[in-house]
């Protein structure tokens, strides 16, 4: 085994270790979302069209004061003295010479002329400064990685992973998306997550996308073969993380499994199935669309026992409980393990979207 995996290690290893590299290097790698999603160059372009409003401000106010000036100003002569008034050029041709135009230059035009050089030295900050606020991001972006979900792949089912897990609570912060599409990570992004460009068989993306540190893992690549070297690789890194696999054919899922996965979910089975019971009873595929379907109708969820439940059967609770975990092994709640609950046990069970929790008295 360990040969093999030698060999897979050799076959996908970086020409250049990402993970070595400086957080500056990694600007086009990780994208972290930010409030503010103009570009640099839209910004600039904003601060330069309010600067030129102010120069036509400006303009208008010496025109109709153009008799206070040392010379006959036409509109030309007012939007030059303008002009280099407010860049602080000041050739002093053009002169305010009465008390009222000194007045309108002390309280407008001064004012005006410093608004005028932050905005533009502000725009030319903000393009200088830009790779330099994303290097920072990044950094306290990894500084504070923990325990987060890493994804691999945004296809169609990483898409919907990354919307069960949002719909279960599970904030956009704490999911990482890695995929080699730039228009599947435009569209991460779009929702609030964090993206790495890469593949997820990389061992250096992973360390990019914080796996060593990571609480889950969900695996959702195009191929299987894709997958089984993913999980090895996750595996690999972080012995302790839960990983959740999808692999598109059923014989493959010993594969998944002997990578390590602790999770397979067989994509093209299922929706075989489901295409089986579609042409007998329809109402029963809708029924389980509507559980797998978040934040609609019905869904399957998972709770801990309460103490007042501690040893009665999961038949006779309010809730419709389908299985009981324990000890990280899965009973049905039809099964003699599942026929009296103990603490510590964990709850399958059928919860409405819009249903508020039921207050039970425990001395009932």
């Amino acid at each position: 085994m360990s040969t093999h995996l030698h060999r897979f290690r050799e076959r996908f290893k970086a020409q250049v270790e990402l993970s070595s590299q400086p957080d500056h290097a990694l600007i086009d790698v990780i994208q972290v979302p930010r409030d503010n999603r103009a570009g640099p160059w839209r910004r600039l372009s904003r601060r330069v069209l309010w600067a030129f409003a102010l120069l036509v401000f400006v303009m208008v106010v010496v025109y109709l004061d153009r008799d206070g000036y040392s010379e006959d100003l036409s509109l030309l002569d007012a939007a030059y003295y303008s002009a280099v008034s407010l860049t602080t050029v000041g050739y002093g041709d053009i002169v305010p010479v009465t008390p009222e135009a000194r007045f309108i230059n002390l309280v407008v035009i001064t004012p005006a002329r410093l608004v005028f050089l932050v905005l533009l030295v502000g725009a030319t900050l903000s393009v200088l400064t830009d790779r330099a606020r994303r290097t920072f991001e990044i950094q306290n972006w990894r500084k504070n990685l923990r325990n987060h979900t890493v994804v691999i792949g945004y296809g169609t089912k990483g898409a919907g992973a990354v919307a069960a897990l949002l719909a279960d609570g599970i904030p956009a912060s704490q999911i990482v998306v890695i995929d080699t599409n730039r228009a599947s990570l435009a569209h991460a992004e779009h929702h609030g997550l964090v993206t790495i460009y890469g593949s997820g068989t990389k061992q250096d993306v992973l360390k990019i996308a914080g796996v060593e540190n990571a609480e889950s893992v969900v695996v959702t690549p195009s191929t299987d073969d894709t997958a089984v070297l993913c999980t090895l690789s996750v595996r690999e890194l972080n012995p302790r993380a839960k990983i959740v696999a999808s692999v598109r054919e059923s014989e493959n899922r010993h594969l998944l499994r002997q990578s390590g996965a602790d999770s397979v979910v067989t994509s093209a089975e299922t929706a075989g199935r489901l295409l089986g019971l579609a042409t007998v009873t329809p109402t029963v595929v809708e029924m389980m669309e509507d559980l797998l379907s978040p934040n609609e109708g019905f869904s399957v969820a998972e709770r801990p026992v309460r103490e007042f439940e501690v040893g009665s059967n999961p038949r006779h609770l309010a809730d419709i409980v389908l299985a009981v975990l324990r000890n990280n092994e899965l009973h049905r709640v039809d099964t003699k393990d599942a026929s009296a609950l103990k603490p510590g046990d964990r709850l399958l069970y059928i919860k409405h979207e819009m249903e508020e929790p039921t207050e039970i008295d425990e001395d009932d």
